[in-house]
């Protein structure tokens, strides 16, 4: 018997959270037809971003992979919220990422790649995705890294 999307994840060391609530004036995840899109998902862990500040100066590339992780993680517990059951995700579509970046710094791809590598992981073939990968100056709450994701779902 296969492993479903939540076990492969406590393998890797997570646990899929409670979704991180809005921060503003928007919808966290929606679904139209077989589409679910999720808003920026920033490295929560409970109420608490676990990382801070610009790629470049305050953190080094390596949080920046561990911070695009916990955004993927956050955005499958919104995909979950929506539909229900992670195992109705037919494939992963699309990530954008966007990686507080100092001047000079220029590894916004291999930051991304945290991300991409873990939905591989999990979805094998399914979860390559097309993506997304720009740095940025300033940060909603001075988040490292924010990600939406784009899935294709099934009934």
């Amino acid at each position: 018997m296969s492993q479903t999307i939540e076990e492969k994840l406590q393998e890797l060391g997570y646990d899929l959270p409670t979704p991180p609530a809005a921060v503003g004036n928007y919808v966290p995840v929606l679904r139209t037809g077989n589409l679910v899109v999720t808003s920026g998902q920033l490295p929560f862990i409970g109420k608490e971003i676990v990382f801070s500040g610009k790629l470049g100066t305050e953190l080094h590339e390596q949080q920046g992979i561990d911070a695009a992780r916990i955004c993927v993680v956050n955005a499958l517990a919104q995909i979950k919220a929506c539909i229900g059951d992670l195992q109705q995700v037919s494939r992963i579509v699309r990530v954008e990422g966007y990686v507080h970046s100092a001047p000079g710094f220029q590894h916004q791809p291999q930051v991304l790649n945290g991300a991409s590598e873990l939905l591989v992981e999990l979805f094998g073939d399914a979860g390559r995705h097309t993506r997304v990968a720009l740095g940025v100056s300033e940060m909603p709450l001075d988040a490292a890294v924010q990600l939406a994701v784009w899935a294709e779902v099934t009934d």
